[in-house]
């Protein structure tokens, strides 16, 4: 997995690229968390076009980074997903609770 972060003001846009499961789940979740709380980030856009697979570790990190967002007044939005991950999201029922896009 690799990923590449981009300051926008207020506001940090996570572009993900490959498998977000076990293996890399805590590293991305660091890197973002260190990120929000170096900048003051209010806003979270995670962009999933380049990512071919996710597992429940995958909805950990989108959970908690939502949850610390959400503490901090923001909005957490999840763009351009993939068929394949989007059933993932749908079935864990993060929809309900989430932006996505």
């Amino acid at each position: 997995m690799e990923m590449r972060l981009e300051n926008l003001g207020s506001t940090l846009v996570a572009k993900l690229d490959g498998e977000l499961d076990q293996s890399c789940a805590a590293e991305i979740r660091e890197r973002i968390d260190n990120e929000i709380n170096l900048h003051g980030i209010t806003n979270l856009v995670m962009d999933f076009d380049n990512v071919s697979f996710m597992d429940s570790s995958g909805i950990g990190v989108l959970i908690g980074r939502y949850k610390q967002i959400k503490a901090r007044g923001g909005r957490m939005l999840v763009i351009r997903t993939q068929p394949q991950v989007d059933k993932v999201i749908e079935l864990a029922g993060l929809k309900r609770i989430m932006d996505f896009d």
